[in-house]
């Protein structure tokens, strides 16, 4: 991947989880994660559906796959941390989110439903996190793509990235297309 289009692709740059456990970092996750629904509504005002249908990226994903690809994402990742706040370190299902993408409710159902479904879900995320022991952070599931157990930790980290990463990459989209 060239430079210009690395920058396109991760405009935050790629996700590097910490070598160990931050617990300092914890609220600035869980902020992240709160923010991000405000953030969405903020990046998609006042777009018509032909700037919905652009894509963010040559080749990349439109704004409308991007923001209903998070509400996927986000959804799948709720239910990893009620399992692995639940259960014994379970095996977590993939999932594929290019054929996730090409389902018919991504091109159907409007942008703001998914945005709607944000402020639900990580408002219960949100609460969830916050109200967890110090021990909680170090439980896991087991991702069978990845071979290995990711804790809650990580997991968290990881989702604050993706909002940020996703949210750069449609404001930086209207930045150049002057939206």
């Amino acid at each position: 991947m060239d430079e210009s289009h690395e920058q396109l692709a991760y405009p935050v740059g790629r996700y590097e989880a910490p070598e160990k456990y931050p617990p300092e970092l914890q609220n600035e996750w869980i902020a992240a994660i709160e923010a991000l629904p405000k953030w969405l509504d903020l990046c998609i005002e006042n777009l018509d559906a032909d700037q919905l249908d652009t894509p963010y990226r040559p080749g990349g994903w439109t704004i409308n796959e991007v923001i209903h690809h998070i509400a996927d994402s986000h959804m799948n990742a709720y239910i990893r941390l009620k399992l692995a706040l639940t259960e014994d370190s379970p095996v977590i299902k993939p999932w594929d989110e290019k054929l996730w993408a090409e389902l018919p409710d991504v091109e159907t159902v409007p942008v703001n439903v998914s945005v709607t479904l944000l402020h639900a879900l990580h408002r219960r995320w949100v609460q969830v996190l916050r109200n967890m022991q110090p021990e909680d952070w170090e439980r896991t599931y087991f991702h069978p793509e990845h071979e290995r157990y990711v804790p809650i930790w990580e997991m968290t980290d990881l989702y604050a990235w993706h909002g940020r990463h996703h949210v750069e990459q449609i404001r930086s989209l209207r930045h150049r297309m002057n939206w």
